[in-house]
């Protein structure tokens, strides 16, 4: 071992939430192989790693990561992130999944089926969407990159998912299992395919599982995937302020954002307060004050809003801008992340899914750098959050 590592002392909890936020940000430039997730839903060109213990997923492959301050290095015993000559954290790196190695009966390979995300399997069990391809495609989004690519099959039959759950769970130690799903042209969205699915899941491996889908038009249907045996749902609306969302997702933005509070009330009274989440994507154009509000009204009706930076997936339509300021993320989560903590809401009472993992965000870097019960609570017992350098 080196005398720079012999000598070396972790972040604390305020110093690893800054560091994972500038991250996410300008993206982690790598030497070595890493595992990583290209196109797909949701934010994706992910490398996967723990940053000193906290999981973490870093823009790896955008051409703008290249000028990141930041680098990933090698050492004797393992790796690190370094800026310039300054070793700031260890990493350790998601290893391969050992299920990767196998096949269904027809041959179709198990990672094509679903992917790791450091400790969930996740898939996303219909690739296509009525939006992509057309005026209504949303902007961000890459689910038809991975499967144009070869890397993915454009259905997944919940038995499929069932048999490779086992193999997550059981060869590589998955806790949980994220199922999302392209929009279909149907009244439910999606929402009972992927519903059934997450039924063969649960019934096979145990696993707390999470689904995900836009409002259906009968919100019955959310039910329904409640009596299927899921244990938390996302419904994302991507953002809260209608002018962007016409403009980054015009598909979904036709529901109108009273449709997802509306889906969401429902959902909350079918999974519990704090088993409903959204994702709420920040650097699109969006009017920061709005975006806090609306935040904490979801808060108050039992949603747990995840709010990530933009990740511009090479392959979508944004693929040329760039993720927002590290001060900007920062910001917004100042005055969200202390209002959910003072509701009793956190990371740690998610079952399953995107809130439970929290690798694609910081908000679970400022919660435990923000607890009362840190270093970083006041005696007052309000919440202190770091501002990033």
């Amino acid at each position: 071992m080196s005398e720079a590592r012999e000598s070396f002392t972790p972040l604390n909890a305020d110093e690893l939430a800054e560091l994972i936020g500038n991250i996410q940000s300008h993206g982690l430039r790598v030497e070595s192989k890493i595992e990583r997730r290209r196109g797909g839903a949701g934010p994706s060109d992910a490398g996967m790693l723990w940053i000193d213990g906290a999981p973490t997923t870093a823009p790896t492959d955008a051409a703008y990561v290249q000028s990141s301050p930041y680098e990933m290095r090698h050492e004797d015993d393992g790796f690190a992130v370094y800026e310039g000559s300054t070793r700031l954290a260890e990493v350790r790196l998601a290893p391969r999944p050992k299920y990767y190695d196998l096949s269904t009966e027809d041959g179709i390979p198990y990672w094509k089926i679903a992917l790791m995300h450091l400790d969930s399997m996740a898939s996303t069990v219909l690739q296509t969407c009525a939006y992509w391809g057309n005026s209504d495609q949303c902007t961000f989004c890459g689910i038809g990159v991975s499967l144009a690519a070869g890397r993915t099959i454009a259905k997944k039959t919940p038995a499929m998912l069932a048999e490779v759950a086992v193999a997550a769970r059981d060869l590589d130690g998955a806790v949980d299992a994220t199922l999302t799903t392209g929009s279909t042209a149907t009244p439910d969205r999606g929402a009972l395919y992927v519903g059934k699915c997450a039924e063969a899941v649960k019934n096979a491996s145990g696993l707390p599982v999470q689904v995900q889908f836009e409002p259906p038009e009968d919100l019955d249907v959310i039910d329904r995937v409640k009596d299927l045996g899921a244990d938390s749902v996302g419904i994302h609306v991507e953002t809260f302020d209608p002018k962007v969302l016409a403009q980054v997702a015009p598909g979904k933005a036709r529901w109108g954002i009273e449709a997802y509070f509306g889906a969401w009330e429902r959902a909350v009274k079918a999974f519990g307060e704090g088993q409903v989440s959204t994702y709420v994507i920040l650097g699109m154009g969006e009017d920061p004050q709005l975006t806090i509000e609306s935040c904490r009204r979801a808060v108050d009706i039992g949603v747990y809003p995840f709010i990530v930076p933009l990740r511009p997936v090479p392959g979508s339509l944004l693929a040329d801008e760039r993720p927002p300021a590290p001060e900007y993320v920062e910001s917004i989560y100042r005055e969200v992340v202390p209002y959910m903590l003072a509701r009793g809401m956190t990371a740690e009472g998610v079952m399953a899914g995107c809130a439970r993992c929290q690798a694609c965000s910081g908000m679970a870097a400022l919660e435990r750098a923000g607890s009362p019960a840190s270093e970083g609570g006041l005696a007052d017992g309000r919440t202190s959050l770091p501002l990033f350098a």
